[in-house]
């Protein structure tokens, strides 16, 4: 079989690639659905863009580990810097202020900034003695990293980015080995600082979102319309679904943003609960692939930035899965390979990208390849 298959197809990780496909394909077929039957504007796009960001994965995946250190800081550095571009001269759009417009590229420097702190992370872990991880040393300039780009983003504002920043960078941290106390000290006076970032940081309709998590039924017709129409296609899918492109809440408009943050609720009730036992176990076996390519991994700096990978991943499934639910407020975190959108498809990508590019150094047991120095 190794005569037949060539040697660069058959050395991919398709334990991931698989699912992956899968999932990207199912996504589309759920796009399809919520376009009316139709492919544009949707699904098309949504297998381009997968197509386009799947090409700079391989390309990713083929740098060397001495390339990836050194555009470490460099590349934090040059996406901060568009970051406060935003704030200067950034496009609105929905009532926030995320993007960058040059002709026709338009992108959200937020979404890159994800990746990018994982890999600054890692690359400082990997260079401090270990002697100094239970040290200031060892959280100062660390939290610094993270620190910066979560105030421009809540400055935007996009909460749920902010979120998947802070929860990224802390993962890294965690893994990196600094003491235990200091996060249960920080989780402390996070509880007792939420009541004043309610009243003070937050604005008023991201404190509906929490008021309305917290009771959607207070307010079916209003803030709470999301949640509660969501919870109907789901509830209303049952085991089976109703049958593919036979949706009543997305094609009758009762459901938001069918397309997008609610993906999974327009899939749940065509496809029931078959359909989301697949996208869980397709997100499970993908992300288990990503853990395996961190405990595998042959360095600190692999280890961490892999770590801050999975991390980046898990919360867009685990966040929107909640959302939808109802277990979460609505943050506008959109589904992992089904929801449409360029950002989100862009940003897993390269992290899928880069997790492809640590397991080919686990493979070949060194950092070589592509601008090895």
């Amino acid at each position: 079989m190794s005569s037949i298959i060539p040697a660069p197809i058959a050395r991919q990780p398709w334990s991931m690639l698989t699912p992956l496909f899968l999932l990207t394909l199912f996504g589309a077929a759920v796009l399809y659905s919520a376009g009316g039957g139709t492919m544009s504007p949707f699904a098309d796009s949504h297998l381009i863009r997968f197509a386009v960001c799947m090409v700079i994965a391989l390309v990713i995946s083929s740098f060397s580990r001495d390339f990836a250190k050194l555009v470490a800081y460099p590349g934090y550095i040059g996406v901060l810097l568009l970051l406060v571009a935003v704030e200067a001269m950034g496009a609105m759009g929905g009532g926030s202020q995320r993007w960058l417009e040059v002709g026709p590229i338009r992108i959200q420097p937020s979404e890159l900034m994800k990746p990018a702190v994982a890999l600054a992370l890692a690359r400082f872990y990997a260079t401090l003695p270990t002697g100094m991880i239970g040290s200031w040393r060892a959280l100062v300039p660390a939290g610094v990293i993270v620190s910066l780009p979560v105030a421009l983003v809540l400055m935007q504002p996009d909460l749920g980015t902010a979120l998947a920043i802070l929860f990224s960078g802390a993962v890294v941290m965690f893994l990196a080995g600094l003491p235990l106390s200091w996060f249960l000290s920080a989780g402390a006076a996070a509880a007792v600082a939420v009541p004043l970032a309610y009243n003070f940081a937050l604005k008023p309709y991201q404190q509906r979102r929490v008021t309305t998590f917290l009771d959607p039924e207070s307010d079916p017709l209003g803030s709470g319309y999301h949640i509660t129409q969501s919870k109907i296609a789901i509830g209303s899918g049952g085991f089976s679904g109703k049958g593919f492109n036979e949706g009543s809440q997305s094609h009758l408009q009762y459901l938001p943003e069918p397309h997008t943050d609610f993906v999974f609720a327009t899939m749940a009730e065509e496809w029931g609960l078959l359909g989301g036992i697949f996208v869980i176990v397709a997100f499970g076996l993908i992300l288990r692939w990503g853990l395996s390519v961190s405990r595998n991994a042959q360095t600190r700096f692999d280890r961490l930035f892999a770590a801050g990978l999975v991390a980046t991943m898990f919360f867009y499934i685990a966040i929107n899965l909640m959302m939808v639910m109802g277990l979460a407020p609505v943050v506008g975190i959109p589904l992992p390979f089904m929801s449409h959108g360029g950002s989100s498809m862009l940003t897993n990508m390269l992290c899928l990208g880069a997790l492809m590019m640590i397991h080919r150094w686990n493979t070949q047991g060194r950092g070589g390849g592509l601008l090895s120095s």
